[in-house]
């Protein structure tokens, strides 16, 4: 479930909650909508956990960096490393 269907359902919960008076038999609508809220903070604190996680395009959590030195002789070395 992503951040867009979490709040969604996080505002679909509250209307359904604080906004209609329906009295029905069998089921009740402000619990519905309580469920509703609880499940989109539920999947929006996960989506928020993973989104955190995610090491971008790649998936990697190293950088390669190449870099060019000089050393005691004058000539130029290339060093490449996992930063």
């Amino acid at each position: 479930m992503g951040v867009g269907t979490s709040i969604v359902l996080i505002a679909v919960g509250a209307i359904l909650d604080f906004a209609v008076k329906v009295q029905t038999k069998g089921f009740n609508l402000n619990t519905i909508g309580l469920i509703l809220m609880i499940v989109g903070a539920l999947g929006l604190v996960l989506s928020l956990i993973f989104w955190g996680s995610w090491g971008g395009f790649g998936g990697s959590n190293y950088r390669r960096s190449r870099r060019v030195v000089r050393d005691g002789s004058g000539t130029y070395v290339e060093e490449e490393g996992r930063y």
